[in-house]
Protein backbone atom coordinates (compact mmCIF):
# COMPACT_ATOMS: atom_id res chain seq x y z
CA UNK A 1 0.00 0.00 0.00
CA UNK A 2 2.90 2.35 0.72
CA UNK A 3 4.18 1.52 -2.75
CA UNK A 4 0.82 2.49 -4.26
CA UNK A 5 1.01 5.88 -2.53
CA UNK A 6 4.63 6.44 -3.57
CA UNK A 7 3.80 5.66 -7.20
CA UNK A 8 0.89 8.09 -7.00
CA UNK A 9 3.12 10.81 -5.52
CA UNK A 10 5.77 10.24 -8.20
CA UNK A 11 3.24 11.24 -10.87
CA UNK A 12 2.25 14.60 -9.34
CA UNK A 13 4.33 16.35 -12.01
CA UNK A 14 2.08 14.92 -14.76
CA UNK A 15 0.22 17.82 -16.46
CA UNK A 16 -3.07 15.92 -16.08
CA UNK A 17 -2.45 15.57 -12.35
CA UNK A 18 -1.56 19.25 -12.04
CA UNK A 19 -4.75 20.34 -13.79
CA UNK A 20 -6.96 18.30 -11.48
CA UNK A 21 -4.89 19.30 -8.45
CA UNK A 22 -5.24 23.01 -9.23
CA UNK A 23 -8.98 22.64 -9.83
CA UNK A 24 -9.42 20.63 -6.63
CA UNK A 25 -7.31 22.99 -4.52
CA UNK A 26 -9.16 26.00 -5.93
CA UNK A 27 -12.58 24.53 -5.19
CA UNK A 28 -11.51 23.29 -1.74
CA UNK A 29 -10.01 26.64 -0.75
CA UNK A 30 -13.08 28.48 -2.03
CA UNK A 31 -15.45 26.28 -0.03
CA UNK A 32 -13.38 26.43 3.15
CA UNK A 33 -12.87 30.21 2.81
CA UNK A 34 -16.61 30.66 2.34
CA UNK A 35 -17.34 28.56 5.43
CA UNK A 36 -14.76 30.52 7.46
CA UNK A 37 -16.17 33.86 6.34
CA UNK A 38 -19.72 32.82 7.26
CA UNK A 39 -18.59 31.53 10.66
CA UNK A 40 -16.61 34.69 11.49
CA UNK A 41 -19.43 36.95 10.29
CA UNK A 42 -21.93 34.91 12.32
CA UNK A 43 -19.83 35.25 15.50
CA UNK A 44 -19.59 39.01 14.99
CA UNK A 45 -23.31 39.29 14.26
CA UNK A 46 -24.26 37.37 17.41
CA UNK A 47 -22.14 39.67 19.57
CA UNK A 48 -23.25 42.85 17.82
CA UNK A 49 -21.32 46.06 17.18
CA UNK A 50 -21.42 47.16 20.82
CA UNK A 51 -22.28 45.78 24.23
CA UNK A 52 -22.91 47.61 27.49
CA UNK A 53 -21.16 45.92 30.40
CA UNK A 54 -21.35 46.70 34.13
CA UNK A 55 -18.58 49.06 35.26
CA UNK A 56 -17.09 49.13 31.76
CA UNK A 57 -19.93 50.87 29.97
CA UNK A 58 -20.22 50.52 26.20
CA UNK A 59 -17.69 48.15 24.62
CA UNK A 60 -17.30 48.31 20.85
CA UNK A 61 -14.54 45.78 20.24
CA UNK A 62 -16.22 42.53 21.27
CA UNK A 63 -17.48 41.77 17.74
CA UNK A 64 -13.91 41.88 16.40
CA UNK A 65 -12.74 39.74 19.32
CA UNK A 66 -15.46 37.20 18.57
CA UNK A 67 -14.41 37.13 14.93
CA UNK A 68 -10.78 36.46 15.83
CA UNK A 69 -11.84 33.85 18.38
CA UNK A 70 -13.65 31.98 15.58
CA UNK A 71 -10.45 31.64 13.53
CA UNK A 72 -8.91 28.72 15.51
CA UNK A 73 -12.28 26.96 15.38
CA UNK A 74 -12.40 27.28 11.59
CA UNK A 75 -8.90 25.75 11.32
CA UNK A 76 -10.01 22.75 13.40
CA UNK A 77 -13.31 22.51 11.50
CA UNK A 78 -11.43 22.53 8.18
CA UNK A 79 -9.92 19.15 9.09
CA UNK A 80 -13.37 17.61 9.37
CA UNK A 81 -14.73 19.55 6.39
CA UNK A 82 -11.98 18.23 4.11
CA UNK A 83 -13.42 14.72 4.43
CA UNK A 84 -16.70 15.48 2.63
CA UNK A 85 -14.94 17.94 0.31
CA UNK A 86 -12.37 15.32 -0.70
CA UNK A 87 -15.01 12.63 -1.16
CA UNK A 88 -17.20 14.92 -3.27
CA UNK A 89 -14.33 15.90 -5.58
CA UNK A 90 -13.17 12.30 -5.96
CA UNK A 91 -16.19 11.29 -8.03
CA UNK A 92 -15.85 14.34 -10.25
CA UNK A 93 -12.12 14.10 -10.98
CA UNK A 94 -11.31 10.40 -10.57
CA UNK A 95 -11.63 9.50 -14.26
CA UNK A 96 -8.99 12.04 -15.29
CA UNK A 97 -6.52 10.82 -12.66
CA UNK A 98 -7.19 7.13 -13.33
CA UNK A 99 -6.78 7.71 -17.09
CA UNK A 100 -3.38 9.33 -16.49
CA UNK A 101 -2.25 6.50 -14.18
CA UNK A 102 -3.40 3.76 -16.55
CA UNK A 103 -1.85 5.45 -19.60
CA UNK A 104 1.55 5.55 -17.91
CA UNK A 105 1.60 2.34 -15.86
CA UNK A 106 -0.99 0.01 -17.42
CA UNK A 107 -0.95 0.49 -21.21
CA UNK A 108 -3.02 -1.85 -23.30
CA UNK A 109 -6.01 -2.00 -20.99
CA UNK A 110 -9.46 -2.08 -22.62
CA UNK A 111 -11.31 1.27 -22.52
CA UNK A 112 -12.71 2.11 -19.09
CA UNK A 113 -16.45 2.25 -18.56
CA UNK A 114 -17.50 5.90 -18.48
CA UNK A 115 -19.98 7.13 -15.91
CA UNK A 116 -22.33 9.90 -16.97
CA UNK A 117 -22.34 13.18 -15.06
CA UNK A 118 -25.73 12.32 -13.63
CA UNK A 119 -24.45 9.01 -12.23
CA UNK A 120 -21.29 10.61 -10.86
CA UNK A 121 -23.18 13.48 -9.21
CA UNK A 122 -25.73 11.07 -7.74
CA UNK A 123 -23.06 8.81 -6.27
CA UNK A 124 -20.97 11.73 -5.00
CA UNK A 125 -24.00 13.33 -3.36
CA UNK A 126 -25.04 10.02 -1.78
CA UNK A 127 -21.57 9.38 -0.41
CA UNK A 128 -21.27 12.97 0.78
CA UNK A 129 -24.44 12.50 2.82
CA UNK A 130 -23.09 9.22 4.22
CA UNK A 131 -19.78 10.81 5.25
CA UNK A 132 -21.46 13.78 6.93
CA UNK A 133 -23.98 11.54 8.73
CA UNK A 134 -21.38 9.05 9.99
CA UNK A 135 -19.06 11.84 11.18
CA UNK A 136 -21.91 13.53 13.03
CA UNK A 137 -22.62 10.23 14.80
CA UNK A 138 -18.90 9.80 15.47
CA UNK A 139 -18.85 13.15 17.31
CA UNK A 140 -20.15 11.28 20.36
CA UNK A 141 -17.11 8.98 20.25
CA UNK A 142 -14.80 11.96 19.67
CA UNK A 143 -16.15 13.65 22.82
CA UNK A 144 -16.39 10.57 25.06
CA UNK A 145 -13.00 9.19 23.98
CA UNK A 146 -11.26 12.53 23.45
CA UNK A 147 -7.66 11.20 23.78
CA UNK A 148 -8.41 8.72 20.99
CA UNK A 149 -10.43 11.12 18.83
CA UNK A 150 -7.79 11.45 16.10
CA UNK A 151 -7.39 7.66 15.80
CA UNK A 152 -11.16 7.22 15.65
CA UNK A 153 -11.29 9.92 12.94
CA UNK A 154 -8.65 8.07 10.89
CA UNK A 155 -10.33 4.68 11.32
CA UNK A 156 -13.86 5.87 10.51
CA UNK A 157 -12.93 8.06 7.57
CA UNK A 158 -10.35 5.58 6.31
CA UNK A 159 -13.15 3.04 6.02
CA UNK A 160 -15.47 5.53 4.29
CA UNK A 161 -12.89 6.91 1.88
CA UNK A 162 -11.57 3.43 1.06
CA UNK A 163 -15.09 2.27 0.31
CA UNK A 164 -15.72 5.21 -2.03
CA UNK A 165 -12.37 5.17 -3.85
CA UNK A 166 -12.40 1.40 -4.33
CA UNK A 167 -15.95 1.37 -5.67
CA UNK A 168 -15.33 4.21 -8.12
CA UNK A 169 -12.02 2.82 -9.39
CA UNK A 170 -13.32 -0.75 -9.75
CA UNK A 171 -16.51 0.41 -11.50
CA UNK A 172 -14.37 1.75 -14.36
CA UNK A 173 -13.59 -1.84 -15.40
CA UNK A 174 -16.28 -3.93 -13.67
CA UNK A 175 -20.04 -3.76 -13.33
CA UNK A 176 -21.38 -2.03 -10.22
CA UNK A 177 -22.19 -5.42 -8.67
CA UNK A 178 -18.72 -6.77 -9.45
CA UNK A 179 -17.13 -3.58 -8.09
CA UNK A 180 -19.10 -4.00 -4.85
CA UNK A 181 -17.89 -7.63 -4.68
CA UNK A 182 -14.28 -6.50 -5.18
CA UNK A 183 -14.70 -3.95 -2.39
CA UNK A 184 -16.09 -6.59 -0.03
CA UNK A 185 -13.53 -9.26 -0.90
CA UNK A 186 -10.53 -7.00 -0.31
CA UNK A 187 -12.00 -4.79 2.41
CA UNK A 188 -8.97 -5.20 4.70
CA UNK A 189 -6.48 -3.82 2.18
CA UNK A 190 -8.97 -1.18 1.05
CA UNK A 191 -9.53 -0.01 4.62
CA UNK A 192 -5.77 0.06 5.25
CA UNK A 193 -5.10 2.29 2.25
CA UNK A 194 -8.12 4.41 3.19
CA UNK A 195 -6.64 5.01 6.64
CA UNK A 196 -3.33 6.05 5.05
CA UNK A 197 -5.34 8.56 2.99
CA UNK A 198 -7.30 9.76 6.04
CA UNK A 199 -4.14 10.61 8.02
CA UNK A 200 -3.08 13.55 5.80
CA UNK A 201 -6.70 14.77 5.85
CA UNK A 202 -5.99 15.85 9.43
CA UNK A 203 -3.05 18.05 8.31
CA UNK A 204 -4.06 21.48 6.93
CA UNK A 205 -2.70 22.24 3.41
CA UNK A 206 -1.43 18.65 2.99
CA UNK A 207 -5.06 17.52 3.01
CA UNK A 208 -5.59 19.33 -0.30
CA UNK A 209 -3.52 16.63 -2.05
CA UNK A 210 -5.66 13.75 -0.81
CA UNK A 211 -8.31 13.62 -3.59
CA UNK A 212 -5.66 13.39 -6.33
CA UNK A 213 -3.20 11.10 -4.54
CA UNK A 214 -6.04 8.93 -3.25
CA UNK A 215 -7.56 8.42 -6.69
CA UNK A 216 -4.16 7.48 -8.12
CA UNK A 217 -3.19 5.19 -5.22
CA UNK A 218 -6.47 3.26 -5.38
CA UNK A 219 -6.07 2.87 -9.14
CA UNK A 220 -2.70 1.21 -8.47
CA UNK A 221 -4.22 -0.93 -5.70
CA UNK A 222 -7.03 -2.15 -7.96
CA UNK A 223 -4.75 -3.16 -10.84
CA UNK A 224 -2.21 -4.75 -8.51
CA UNK A 225 -4.91 -6.92 -6.93
CA UNK A 226 -6.42 -7.81 -10.32
CA UNK A 227 -3.03 -8.80 -11.70
CA UNK A 228 -2.31 -10.94 -8.64
CA UNK A 229 -5.73 -12.65 -8.83
CA UNK A 230 -5.20 -13.43 -12.54
CA UNK A 231 -2.01 -15.41 -11.91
Amino acid sequence: MIGDILRALSQLGDPRFRGVLLAGVGLSVALLAGFSAILIWGAQWLVGPSVTLPWLGEVTWLDNAAGWAAVPFTLIASIFLMVPVASAFTGLFLDRIADAVEARHYPGLPPARRQGWGEMLRESAGFLGLVVGVNLLALVAYLVLAPLALFIFWAVNGFLLGREYAQLVAARHLSQAEAAGFRTRYRGRIWGLGVLMAVPLSVPVLNLLVPVVGAAAFTHLFHRIQASAAR
